[in-house]
């Protein structure tokens, strides 16, 4: 008997083999070898990876925006912009390669939905369009960048072979002192980007001319 499949369960089995073996292990043939059917049975739902990789992207972001809502009456739109970019960044990060997966996707109706709401909340406290989506544009731009370098990986103790750290440090002392100050202080990698957010939402607003 043939199994009935809907693409609500196709999609979260998906989201699981990302979950279990990353993006390159997510292909149409062990997605049906999950669900127990032939692979030309999820072609009724979903054409083509690259449909496929955009559901799992708008399944990513559901399950950390659930609902989307402007920021409350008095809410600073740069506190709440920041904010944002966190919640975006936890999505990503909850999930292997979810900024590739965002990334690549193709016109993701949730992300889509993110960046009417944030522009709608922009443009509600005064700033005009044309910034507003600048702005909204460069933070999601930087979120996803920043989270691809995350998930990237540091690299491992057979890649930094022959890698002189003391020339390093010669040549390139702002940069070392740089890095040193900052985690120095107890800082840590997710105070690095929110301090990043900050920089770039309140220079944005002041290329607008916006008070801060």
């Amino acid at each position: 008997m043939p199994v009935a499949l809907d693409k609500q369960q196709i999609v979260a089995e998906a989201v699981a083999l990302l979950d279990a073996e990353g993006l390159d292990g997510v292909t149409l043939r062990k997605l049906a070898g999950r669900l127990g059917v032939q692979q030309p049975t999820l072609y009724w739902h979903l054409p083509n990876k690259a449909a496929l990789v955009t559901e799992i992207a708008d399944a990513i972001l559901d399950q950390h925006f659930p609902d989307l809502a402007p920021p409350p009456p008095g809410t600073d739109w740069r506190e709440w912009l920041a904010e944002l970019a966190l919640r975006l960044r936890g999505a990503l990060l909850a999930h292997p390669d979810g900024a590739r997966i965002i990334s690549i996707s193709q016109l993701s109706v949730r992300m889509a939905a993110i960046s009417e709401v944030a522009l709608g909340a922009l443009v509600a406290q005064g700033v005009a369009l044309r910034h507003a989506r600048l702005i909204v544009l460069t933070v999601e731009h930087f979120t996803v960048g920043h989270v691809l370098e995350e998930q990237t990986g540091r690299p491992g103790a057979e890649d930094a072979h022959g890698f002189d750290i003391e020339a390093f440090t010669r040549d390139h002392p702002m940069v070392v002192s740089g890095i040193s100050e900052y985690f120095g202080g107890g800082r840590t990698p997710d105070d690095l980007f929110r301090d990043c957010v900050d920089v770039i939402i309140r220079g944005a607003g002041a290329t607008a001319g916006l008070a801060s």
